[in-house]
């Protein structure tokens, strides 16, 4: 007997994964938001992730230096002037796990390689509530690269002025209907010495680094609309700042766990857990600087921070985009130092430390009431904690203590928000608006730690208050032909209680928590200023003709504290490390399958040293280049020139003239394979 056969048979059910979180939300639209691609991530002359975000207009770190030669604690990530302080005023997080350092608050970029990265999307502006609390001055994601943008295997080798070295190799593969890749990085040189040369003496020698990294991310569906995302990161970053006894390094390990449903009910939860480790050592060199003298001892510096965050996205209709998500994250840590050197030894041991905690919730709503008109706003509360704060002072040779202090523990409520609108007047043009309130913990490191820059001390303030900001910023999106896009931004922020590292005095003298400060040097404590007012524009467009391609992005920001009381003399100052203008442009030709060049051209105004405005950076210009020919298939040798013209960039003033610079003319030579 013959069976019937159906017609037909339904039609497999095709599971793409992506690797990404859940897509963009609608109304984004009506916030100043940039994006960087692949193309332009691997297309710098350094290959660093900080040179590529300054592409960025208004992009700052507080120190104009990258992680080859500054000191790691200086790197921080801000936007739109509200600089002043090393610890990180925007929101940097990669696959939505938070990656500022859980002590210190900083940035670790030499753990980026961007070969691995697939786009990177910059928010200026505070009060995105959806990945935590801290986004002051803006949100910067970073999304790992997917099996798209990933070659079966790829390599590159490279070598550069002063014996750096380069390498990375990376397998990714198909695997149970996702994919895996496997990443490593290595990059070492003998470094330039970093102060300049009509200044050196006989201490000082070239700032050595080293620095490697490694990740693995699987991701694999568990249905048709689900995937799994497993991703792990360990990275170690050695480098000396130049002087005898100035080593420091850091190390770390991520791993975390996302789990994103794409159907019509759209969710995502993620957990991360992080260990870090940092250690740096502090010295001061005599006048003729022929001696350096051991000054501090930090040994030894562990730091964890866990967290979690859900998201939901129910169905509500066609017109309208609803956001429920809560989150958590808990730092702990603690600094632990030999000081007080008499003769080359300490004297003293400090360990401080504490805990900080926050759990927040948010929702967030977009609303199409015409095809022209996209109205967005939200809000979220956060509950705060301080807590387990110590410091502890005591004598190396007998185990005396001296200081024994124990901090109360403080706790309290945010409520931030934001909200905006897009106008679309016709199909190239989006005009925005919007409104936001944004805030951030002060970090363990503000809170506990004394430090010494050089001849300088600054002692540390228990008692400060979580920074809050107030912001409103216009803009205009022109995108008339494809290829092409223009925009333009003004904004007004207000940063009140803002965290600074205020002037108390000049030395000689003994103050508390740093001891004695010589004459060449000036003590400081960290403290709230009332506020700092920035306003300004900034401007963002790019073209691309044929093989032709120019970008370009300039920020003007004016930028003032307003303060009375103790910090009076501040009042109407710029913030220290805040330049003015600030500006960036890329014309690259590239024909498909052929040789291509690129030219990047940069421009930071000047900017202060200083909270008082008495010791001035200069305004530096620089030149990158660089070039490829392919070889074959998957093989492509590259040469690239970073500062051609070996531009003086000022990157510190310490002791009142002398004299830090950042990257010198850096000349590469490369080979890479599969990408």
């Amino acid at each position: 007997m013959a069976v019937p056969l159906p017609a037909a048979l339904p039609a497999p059910i095709e599971i793409v994964v992506t690797g990404y979180g859940l897509d963009a939300a609608r109304g984004d639209a009506a916030y100043d938001v940039v994006s960087i691609d692949r193309e332009r991530l691997n297309g710098t002359a350094s290959g660093r992730l900080e040179d590529v975000l300054r592409d960025v207009a208004g992009f700052a770190q507080f120190r104009r230096s990258d992680a080859r030669s500054a000191h790691p604690t200086s790197q921080g990530a801000t936007l739109r002037g509200l600089g002043g302080n090393a610890s990180s005023r925007a929101l940097l997080v990669l696959d939505g796990v938070p990656q500022s350092d859980p002590f210190g608050g900083y940035v670790t970029y030499s753990a980026y390689d961007p070969e691995r990265l697939g786009n990177v999307r910059v928010t200026r502006g505070g009060g995105s509530g959806a990945f935590g609390p801290g986004a002051l001055a803006g949100t910067i994601e970073l999304s790992s690269a997917n099996a798209s943008q990933l070659a079966p295997i790829w390599a590159n080798a490279g070598y550069g002025s002063r014996d750096s070295q380069e390498a990375n190799l990376g397998v990714s593969g198909r695997m149970g209907g996702g994919y895996a890749f496997l990443s490593g990085s290595f990059a070492r040189g003998d470094g330039f010495i970093p102060i300049v040369e009509s200044q050196r003496g006989p201490v000082d020698m070239p700032a050595r680094y080293q620095q490697y990294s490694v990740s693995g991310r699987v991701v694999i569906p568990a249905g048709p609309d689900t995937e799994i995302q497993a991703s792990g990161l360990g990275f170690n970053d050695t480098r000396t700042r130049g002087v005898p006894f100035t080593p420091n390094r850091s190390t770390g390990a991520d791993a975390s766990l996302r789990v994103v449903g794409k159907g019509r009910f759209g969710w995502e939860a993620l957990a991360y857990v992080q260990t870090r480790s940092f250690s740096s050592g502090f010295a001061s060199v005599n006048d003729t600087r022929s001696t350096a003298t051991a000054t501090l001892d930090q040994y030894e510096v562990p730091a964890t921070g866990f967290g979690g965050r859900i998201e939901l996205r129910p169905p509500v209709s066609d017109a309208i985009q609803l956001r429920l998500g809560a989150d958590t994250r808990v730092t702990s840590g603690r600094t632990q130092e030999l000081f007080q050197f008499v003769t080359g030894a300490p004297t003293r041991i400090r360990k401080a430390g504490g805990r900080n905690e926050t759990v927040g919730a948010f929702a967030e709503a977009s609303v199409d009431l015409a095809d022209a008109l996209r109205l967005t706003g939200g809000g979220r509360i956060d509950r705060w904690w301080i807590k387990d704060g110590f410091l502890r002072e005591t004598q190396n040779s007998s185990g005396a203590v001296l200081t024994n202090t124990r901090y109360a523990d403080r706790s309290g409520w945010r409520p931030t928000g934001r909200a905006g609108l897009a106008w679309h007047p016709g199909d190239a043009v989006t005009v925005r608006s919007a409104a936001y309130l944004g805030w951030r913990l002060p970090t363990l490191n503000e809170l506990y730690r004394p430090f010494r820059a050089g001849a300088d001390a600054t002692a540390a303030e228990a008692g400060l208050k979580p920074e809050r900001l107030r912001g409103v910023d216009a803009g205009v999106d022109f995108r008339p032909l494809p290829g092409f896009r223009a925009s333009a931004t003004v904004f007004l922020n207000r940063l009140e209680d803002a965290i600074g590292n205020i002037t108390v005095a000049r030395g000689p003298g003994t103050f508390p928590q740093v001891g004695f400060v010589s004459a060449a040097g000036t003590f400081r404590k960290r403290g709230n200023i009332d506020a700092i007012d920035s306003k300004g524009v900034e401007l963002d467009g790019s073209a691309r003709f044929g093989a032709w391609m120019l970008s370009a992005s300039y920020a003007y920001t004016d930028a003032e504290v307003k303060t009375a009381g103790a910090a009076i003399a501040l009042d109407g100052l710029q913030p220290a490390q805040t330049a003015r203008h600030q500006g960036s442009a890329t014309l690259a030709w590239a024909p498909a399958g052929g040789p291509s060049l690129a030219a990047t051209m940069r421009y930071v105004g000047p900017q202060y040293e200083d909270d008082q405005n008495s010791v001035r950076l200069k305004d530096a210009t620089t030149l990158d280049l660089v070039g490829r020919l392919p070889l074959g298939k998957s093989i492509t040798v590259e040469a690239r020139a970073e500062n051609v013209t070996n531009a003086l960039v000022m990157a510190g003033i310490s002791g009142g003239s002398l004299v830090e610079r950042a990257t010198p003319r850096t000349l590469w030579i490369s080979f890479r394979y599969g990408n």
